[in-house]
């Protein structure tokens, strides 16, 4: 598939005011902006302090908890799927269902307005699977990006022991393939809890070298088994995705049309790059775990990693609604469509629906997923 630019923004003026923020700068506008969290708490007919969930950073949760959120993918990843072998025969597993509505929508769900909106659902829908399908009992963990960006392969996210997400892939000769250059491994991850996990879907639009095997049908939903591979390293995130950038994005962007263009900046690259020339958080974290299925723009929520980091996709938002929510709630701007760039296309609008079908609860409007205290969501970050 080919890759393009969506919107001409400039990254440079990004960059250079990102330098400017030091600290952990992030965790301190959480704190300025969590008083409005609270307000809206405090009047929200869904949520309340008894029911509230806290969402923790990898690093801070015990290793117990780790583990218990590792035993609940696993989990996931051996109950049947409840799609029709027939119309998506790779889809063999219930974590393989996410896989797959992920795929279906990839068009609709990237560069448009329901990017964010969507993206919470997605992963709030993941995190009700985890405890309703395999009796997880925590809250869902993020990675923070800017906490390990200058060496992520070291982080407890992804050191390979038994209480990470596993490790890099086995290094092996290759050449660069996405946004970034050849990393510390390109082959089958061979360290953690999911060194032995089988990949079946996919590719779609591969970014690895070398690339892996070609899926028997042209939509990726065939079966096409094969290893877990990851390309990790720090070029990315020590460049893009550190403290000051995040701090950055979220000080810098006056509307959400800023905001979720800067974010999805992919520097012409992949993962429906919308800043023209800049990189993003959204795509240093995608590119940071690399490989197969980690870089490819359909198929990504097969590494167990991509829920760490749409967790942190979420949280940056949030902080960023938090430091006005009388204007940044329900606030949304974008097409409806990844192809519409460049102002064509309908508009998105709060009153449109998102359907995540066989992995959803039900069918919400989008004006209902952008408060993280009301509608189906009760948690906060921490």
């Amino acid at each position: 598939m080919a890759r393009f630019s969506v919107f001409a923004l400039l990254a440079v003026p990004w960059l250079l005011l990102a330098g400017l923020v030091s600290g952990d700068a992030v965790s301190d506008l959480e704190k300025k902006g969590r008083p409005n969290i609270d307000a809206m708490l405090a009047k929200s007919k869904t949520c309340t302090k008894a029911n509230l969930k806290v969402r923790r950073e990898w690093g801070d949760i015990s290793a117990a908890e780790k583990k218990s959120y590792i035993a609940a993918l696993l989990c996931l990843m051996e109950k049947p799927s409840k799609l029709n072998p027939t119309q998506f025969p790779g889809a063999k597993t219930r974590y393989e269902d996410f896989v797959v509505v992920h795929m279906q929508q990839t068009m609709s769900i990237h560069n448009t307005g329901s990017f964010l909106s969507w993206h919470r659902y997605y992963l709030w829908a993941f995190e009700q699977a985890l405890v309703k399908e395999c009796n997880y009992n925590g809250s869902h963990p993020y990675w923070d990006w800017g906490r390990w960006a200058q060496d992520p392969e070291k982080s407890p996210i992804f050191d390979g022991s038994d209480t990470s997400l596993s490790g890099n892939g086995q290094k092996i000769n290759h050449r660069s393939s996405g946004i970034a250059p050849a990393g510390n491994g390109g082959g089958c991850v061979e360290t953690g809890p999911f060194k032995n996990m089988t990949i079946r879907l996919g590719p779609v639009s591969p970014a690895i070298d070398p690339a892996p095997p070609r899926n028997p049908r042209s939509d990726g939903y065939g079966l096409n088994v094969r290893c877990l591979r990851r390309d990790i390293s720090n070029y990315l995130t020590s460049r893009y995705a550190r403290t000051q950038d995040i701090a950055a994005l979220i000080t810098n962007s006056r509307d959400v049309l800023t905001f979720q263009n800067v974010m999805q900046g992919a520097g012409g690259g992949g993962f429906g790059g919308a800043g023209g020339g800049g990189i993003g958080v959204h795509a240093a974290g995608h590119f940071t775990i690399a490989g197969d299925p980690g870089g490819d723009f359909y198929t990504s929520p097969n590494d167990p990693a991509f829920w760490v980091h749409h967790g942190m996709i979420d949280r940056t938002w949030a902080i960023w609604q938090s430091q006005d929510t009388n204007t940044r709630i329900q606030t949304i701007a974008g097409g409806t469509s990844m192809m519409s760039f460049g102002g064509g296309g309908r508009q998105q609008s709060l009153d449109d629906n998102i359907d995540l079908g066989i992995v959803g609860d039900k069918v919400y409007k989008i004006r209902d997923l952008n408060s993280i205290v009301d509608g189906p969501f009760c948690y906060v970050y921490e």
